[in-house]
């Protein structure tokens, strides 16, 4: 009896031995990765915050332009019309200074930069320089979350479209190669060479200022409607055109890709080991050319989603669509290097937490991925 225990305890001793140096394996590799990739954000939001300032040179435009703006200021105050040159220059050094100290020009650029960067490493994104809300606030949390609405409409919906049905349709052209639409989607790929914000001026012309059937911009009628039925269709009404020039933009190359991808896998040995069993097409589909490109369609999805973050900056400013990409574009024109941060450190840690996830997610759905191995 005590012979035949002996095979099964050292069993359990292996599987014991083999779970310790797998959650050994997987722990290095989880503080390795988390390491790397706070390092990679550190040096990218640091280069994002150098970039905005352009090495201080911001610091000279915005001192120029609140000096001319003070002056004027002060030298248009009737209140100060009947006071002594000597004295109305006074008041403006003195204005002039509050304000830099307001907007911290006071403090050399170098240690303001790296007040940025640990601020917003902690997600603590302050107040902005220039920019407002609509309630007036000049916190950066509440500017990014007020516009964040606007933008996962108009890029959830048109995204998330465009990344569906150029599945369906590549699935569909892969199974009817070289037949004639599958010839016109190669032929029209290269009409994504164009920007969205291109087609969206076309649009714009076509129903818009010649045809009149769609507004030329905004989310919302103004005045807007008083129902919620008759909001939800104003703004269903002014999402079209941009939504629209989203998706014709990438529409064609993105079906043409992912065709492309299914036919790699299509010739494969094991499909046409399939089809000569006699497998039913969907089921050859599902199990030997989605299956194994799966990994790639999460990780394109995973992409997708965080990209609805950074918005689409001209085509919103060109629709006026008040989401997160005009709001960066104003930001960048206003210099306010506290809305471009507070906005490239949300991306760069989604980013980040979506680069690390998707390694695990790797070996749940393809048995050869081992994580950390």
């Amino acid at each position: 009896m005590a012979e035949g225990t002996k095979p099964a305890g050292k069993f359990s001793e292996f599987l014991k031995k083999t779970s310790t140096s797998t959650f050994a394996r997987i722990s290095r590799y989880t503080v390795s990765r988390l390491t790397t990739l706070f390092i990679t954000v550190v040096i990218g939001v640091y280069l994002t915050i150098m970039i905005a300032n352009m090495g201080g040179y911001v610091d000279t435009i915005m001192r120029s332009e609140i000096r001319e703006r003070i002056t004027q200021s002060v030298l248009t105050n009737k209140a100060y019309q009947d006071m002594a040159p000597e004295t109305r220059k006074k008041i403006a050094e003195d204005l002039i200074l509050v304000e830099e100290k307001r907007l911290k020009l006071d403090t050399p650029v170098a240690i303001r930069s790296f007040n940025y960067l640990t601020n917003a490493l902690r997600l603590e994104l302050g107040r902005a320089q220039n920019m407002t809300s609509d309630n007036g606030s000049r916190t950066v949390r509440l500017i990014l979350l007020e516009r964040l609405p606007a933008t996962l409409l108009l890029m959830g919906s048109s995204q998330l479209f465009l990344f569906f049905s150029s599945i369906y349709f590549a699935l569909s052209l892969s199974r009817n190669y070289g037949s004639w639409l599958d010839r016109l989607v190669i032929s029209l790929s290269p009409t994504s060479a164009a920007p969205s914000w291109f087609y969206g001026i076309f649009l714009i012309l076509i129903f818009s200022a010649v045809l009149k059937l769609l507004p030329f911009g905004g989310m919302v009628d103004a005045p807007p409607p008083d129902t919620k039925f008759g909001y939800a269709m104003s703004v269903l009404k002014h999402l079209i055109l941009p939504g629209a020039s989203l998706v014709v933009s990438a529409f064609f190359i993105s079906i043409y890709n992912w065709r492309t991808f299914f036919l790699i896998y299509s010739s494969e040995d094991y499909v046409e080991m399939a089809k000569a069993k006699g497998l039913p097409a969907r089921d050859i589909e599902r199990q030997y050319i989605l299956r194994p490109t799966l990994p790639n369609i999460i990780t394109n999805f995973a992409l997708l989603l965080i990209s609805l973050w950074t918005g689409a900056i001209v085509t919103e400013t060109i629709f006026l669509w008040p989401g997160l990409g005009i709001t960066l574009y104003r930001a960048v024109g206003l210099f306010d290097i506290p809305v471009i941060v507070g906005s490239t450190i949300i991306f760069a840690y989604l980013l980040a937490i979506t680069v690390f996830l998707l390694d695990f997610v790797y070996a749940l759905v393809d048995p050869r991925v081992k994580v950390g191995a």
